[in-house]
């Protein structure tokens, strides 16, 4: 177990609460980049193999949390797409 990647972990991850509040605050997708979401989920997916299958501890605990942070902000985001669409439609 690593204290530096315990540190780097918890700072990550800090910032996905705040991300989500003002995710689900907006109610629009705009700002927002799906693609930056998906590599976020690949790469902590990733983390998380790696400590299942090469060097498990209690960090990968922060890897999960991060990851299904990062997976609420991400459907948050289809949720405000539907919003942003459903808005657009009320327009025509």
């Amino acid at each position: 177990m690593s204290i530096f990647e315990a540190i780097m972990l918890l700072c990550f991850g800090s910032a996905w609460p705040f991300s989500i509040y003002t995710s689900y605050k907006a109610r629009t997708a705009k700002g927002k980049s799906l693609f930056f979401l998906v590599v976020l989920l690949i790469g902590y997916f990733s983390g998380i193999m790696h400590k299942v299958f090469y060097s498990l501890d209690y960090i990968i605990v922060l890897y999960i949390l991060n990851f299904f942070l990062i997976a609420t902000d991400t459907y948050l985001y289809f949720r405000n797409k539907r919003l942003d669409q459903l808005g657009e439609k009320r327009l025509i």
